[in-house]
């Protein structure tokens, strides 16, 4: 039985052996006859849910090189996803030769035989989205969501690599992706917890077990991989019978079939190496290890040996999982985290994979607490609830919230989770399309007492099988594709959005509401003005009375709220940012009056209860100590009052979390007080996008929100007040000894945000620091190769904006690194400024991205609500386009002169002192102070 979908990233989908086979256009869905058949059987089964109706047509085909093509029609919008699976992964490697899988994904990004460049290039300038490439122990794939009118140039790309690649690996080309490979690698050990899923892996596999290293690999192995190595590496997997191609979106099948012929066809396969399918479930090792890290708090890692994807326990262990925790009602996080309040979070997960799966439970042991006493606990409820734990009641609302979800994600075609890659993940693992919809059924009938036998029986288990197939004749066709230039790229964008109609409630709270019918299910975001920006002498205040709204309305407990939102499927949840809170709700749209009576109770009548106060801000005390505890969340917590001062409300730390002192000081009459400051329908807006009509909605809403009412008090003026940037940059310094990396960051104060001249703006500083092909990144990244990654953002706020320009990198080369950074801000002002293929790349890709910007429906949400934040109207967004078409040269030129000054940066550096502080000094770009010494 197919899981529904992963938990986490990490956690891939299940194993499967089928025959290739030719099929007609076929829906995904559940087979209507076999579901009543099975819903009759499972009438007495009291955790029975009733699974969504969920269709995805497709249509499946095998070329004759083998590869297999899956094409599934949406005409929504003008956009389509391209997804290529390879079946290789990193449990394909070899001892001593690690990593492979997940370097050679790296090298694909380098260009091909035809087109040498860098590969973001031509998609960056046509407007795609949702692009990547990933390596996990089963598979690596690669993805983008394009316009309509540039399918042809990813087709031509994703086949140009495919086929034509090999003479395009250089010694030059392994060396820096090798470099940029073990940045990611030590940017990873270098956080908290870093090194943990690596000593998992060599813990609870045998040594050459495919599973017994993780997909990053060692260091010495990437430096012993070698050119001839790689190109074996190509030679072997990356061919047409050892992968799969989905292209979906607003295509007919016809035309998707003819163009993967066209690109694909020509492309020969030889003999694909044997595909590992099953290996014997290792014995769970009665282990335990102590290691040692830079962490704030102590963190227990539980894991137990169980069968892989595809056996029959297979979702039975993924709702054991959710049972145990990652939910408010979950046995671990109530008796941990809410009784008796000795750890900070718990999680739990089934990591599935082709060869074996994990059942791993992941515990934040709160500072302070004896390590023996949390681990006595959390042994004593596993024991407990593998003889008796599992809740009818419990099970149905994770049901009930897995599926609504699933509903929820069904809106994109391209992207993690969207329906490319359901349709490429159920072929991968299950050899059918089909595979994961239709798996909803068995999903929905999986009983109490399964999951109860499942936490009672494992974790033993014995298996080996070995499949030998007929070697498989493949042919190629003569037809040949014009590989001497890419195919020109459509840039017409027709972009169609939902009108927006505006109304008041009988209370006076405005409502926008765009219509969309796609899939039953709306979205809602009430937006008002607080933020961390009201503050004043409690920083955090704003941020944590928005988490608190979580913890209890009306009648209900925090643990009956949470419950009443499994129950319907919903999802409330609170925001708070620098100059506004918001409170949104996702429902299904047959759900809708329950789940507005449930955001009423948020909205006039939230608890505030003082157990759950004082459970939260201990909370947020420990996650505080977290963020200190990370270079980056360090540097965010330091930078703010040093650009604006410690009194400024822009002066809180970034990350939003408050100071500890501020958190500590908060009371619930503070968050009373709070609440009925600025949560009133006369300084609100309510955002709505979704399957429902105003004629439906707003009797509803006037309903829900009937009792909520102005109060006589006029609301509060906030003060945002200006503050002037230093006459020369200051450098700011906080010592990690032992830190593999420097973490570098660097702040400017800007003018607040205008619509005149906006275009400019983000067009200057996306081109100097702030996407993947930014001149700052492709220096540090891809010519030095001293870091994994360097950008810059600028916050969108009311008042002055801060600039902010990070990049972590290696430590030896913290100095020659900021020196670098300047160069570019400073040639950018100087004699190199704003190139016209940069500026016209900018303007192609920004304009068709706007194809896929509004896809969905919370896409389209963020986008009414930020016209609403700004005033704007809503013909703002569609005329974007023309705008940003119209940019020149001069007005770039002229944007980077008013708000770039790099000789004003304010620089907080955080590293190993004892190995950076001289050079840095020696730098003299201003003041050197060391943060925290005497």
């Amino acid at each position: 039985m197919p899981r529904l979908f992963p938990i986490l990233m990490i956690v891939v989908l299940a194993l499967g052996a089928c025959g290739e086979r030719d099929e007609p256009p076929r829906a995904l869905t559940v087979d209507r006859e076999a579901a009543a058949s099975s819903k009759a059987a499972a009438a007495d089964n009291a955790a029975y849910i009733e699974p969504p109706e969920l269709e995805i047509p497709f249509h499946k085909e095998t070329l004759d090189n083998g590869l297999t093509v899956i094409v599934h029609e949406d005409h929504k919008v003008p956009v389509v996803a391209v997804n290529v699976w390879y079946k290789v992964g990193s449990k394909d490697e070899k001892p001593g030769k690690t990593g492979f899988a997940h370097l050679f994904e790296h090298l694909m990004f380098n260009g091909s035989e035809n087109f040498p460049g860098e590969y973001f290039e031509p998609f960056q300038r046509s407007g795609a989205t949702d692009m990547n490439g990933t390596t996990n122990n089963d598979r690596t794939n690669y993805f983008e969501t394009v316009p309509v009118g540039a399918l042809d140039m990813a087709l031509w790309m994703e086949s140009d690599r495919m086929g034509h690649f090999s003479g395009a690996i250089s010694q030059e080309k392994l060396d820096e992706q090798r470099g940029v490979v073990k940045n990611e690698k030590r940017q990873g050990e270098n956080a908290p917890y870093g090194k943990a899923f690596d000593t998992i892996a060599e813990s609870t596999f045998p040594p050459f077990h495919p599973y017994s290293w993780t997909p990053i690999g060692s260091m010495e192995d990437l430096d012993q991989a070698s050119l001839e190595d790689v190109k074996q590496w190509f030679a072997d997997y990356y061919q047409p019978a050892n992968a799969i191609l989905v292209i979906a979106g607003d295509i007919t099948v016809d035309q998707a079939m003819a163009k993967a012929r066209q690109y694909f066809g020509a492309i020969p396969s030889t003999s694909v190496p044997p595909r590992l399918k099953n290996w014997e479930l290792p014995v769970q090792p009665n282990k335990r290890e102590i290691l040692f890290d830079q962490v704030p708090q102590a963190r227990i890692y539980k894991v137990w040996n169980v069968p892989a994807i595809g056996s029959k326990e297979e979702d039975a262990l993924d709702l054991l999982a959710s049972l145990l925790a990652n939910r408010k009602n979950s046995l671990l996080y109530r008796r941990l985290v809410r009784d008796e309040q000795v750890a900070t979070n718990v999680s739990s997960f089934y990591y599935g994979r082709q060869l074996a799966g994990q059942l791993i439970v992941v515990v934040d042991v709160k500072p302070g607490q004896p390590l023996e006493k949390v681990e006595e606990l959390l042994n004593e409820e596993l024991r407990v609830f593998a003889q008796k734990g599992v809740n009818v009641e419990e099970l149905r609302r994770i049901k009930q919230s897995e599926f609504a979800e699933l509903v929820k994600g069904l809106e994109k075609n391209g992207g993690f989770g969207g329906k490319s890659d359901i349709l490429a993940r159920s072929e991968f693992y299950y050899g059918d399309p089909a595979a994961l919809i239709d798996g909803l059924q068995e999903y929905a009938e999986v009983s109490a007492a399964e999951v109860q036998e499942v936490a009672n029986r494992w974790l033993k288990a014995d298996s080996y099988t070995l499949i030998i197939k007929p070697k498989p004749e493949y042919s190629s066709t003569s037809q040949e594709v014009d590989r001497s230039k890419l195919p020109a790229v459509d840039k017409t964008v027709e972009l169609e959005l939902p009108q927006q109609q505006a109304f008041t409630l009988d209370n006076g709270l405005k409502v926008v509401l765009a219509e969309r019918h796609d899939t039953p299910a709306v979205f809602m975001n009430l937006q008002f003005r607080s933020g961390a920006a009201v503050d004043g002498d409690k920083p955090g205040l704003a941020s944590i009375a928005a988490r608190m709204l979580s913890e209890g309305a009306g009648d209900y407990d925090s643990l009956q709220f949470s419950a009443r939102e499994e129950e319907l499927g919903a999802n409330i949840s609170a925001g708070s940012g620098l100059d506004y809170n918001s409170i949104s709700l996702s429902a299904l749209k047959n759900q809708l009056e329950p789940s507005l009576d449930l955001l009423a109770d948020v909205v006039t009548k939230p608890l505030f209860a003082e157990e759950d106060l004082v459970r939260v801000k201990s909370n947020r005390l420990d996650a505080i100590a977290q963020e200190k505890a990370q270079p980056q969340g360090l540097a965010m917590r330091t930078l703010p009052p040093l650009l604006f001062g410690e009194q400024h409300p822009y002066g809180s730390p970034l990350t939003g979390s408050g100071t500890v002192e501020g958190v500590e000081a908060i009371g619930r009459d503070d968050l009373v007080a709070f609440h009925e400051t600025w949560v009133r329908p006369d300084s609100a807006t309510l955002t709505v996008v979704g399957d429902v009509t105003r004629k439906e909605l707003e009797p509803m809403l006037n309903k829900a929100f009937s009792g909520w009412k102005a109060p006589r008090k006029a609301l509060p003026e906030v003060n945002i007040s200006a503050v002037d940037r230093p006459q020369k940059a200051r450098v700011y310094l906080l010592d990690r000894p032992g830190a593999q990396q420097s973490y570098i960051m660097a702040g400017l104060v800007m003018p607040p945000w205008r619509p005149e001249g906006a275009e400019a703006f983000d067009a200057m500083a996306d081109i100097i620091a702030g996407k993947f092909t930014s001149r700052v990144n492709m220096n540090l990244r891809e010519d030095k190769n001293w870091s994994y990654g360097a950008r810059a953002v600028s916050l969108d706020t009311v008042g002055q904006r801060p600039y902010i320009l990070f990049a972590p990198v290696q430590t030896d080369k913290t100095a020659p690194a900021m020196r670098e950074l300047l160069k570019e801000y400073r040639d950018f002002l100087g004699d190199q400024p704003v190139r016209e293929n940069e500026l016209a790349d900018y303007r192609d890709d920004e304009v068709l991205k706007q194809s896929a910007r509004y896809q969905t429906k919370g896409q389209l949400l963020s986008g009414i609500s930020w016209l609403v934040e700004k005033g704007l109207p809503p013909e703002y967004l569609a005329e974007y386009p023309q705008r940003v078409a119209s940019l020149t040269q001069p007005q770039v030129e002229a944007a980077a002169r008013e708000f770039l000054a790099p000789d004003q940066f304010t620089w907080v550096v955080v590293g190993d002192l004892d190995k950076i502080r001289e050079e840095v000094e020696a730098l003299d770009i201003g003041p050197v102070t060391v943060i925290g010494e005497q």
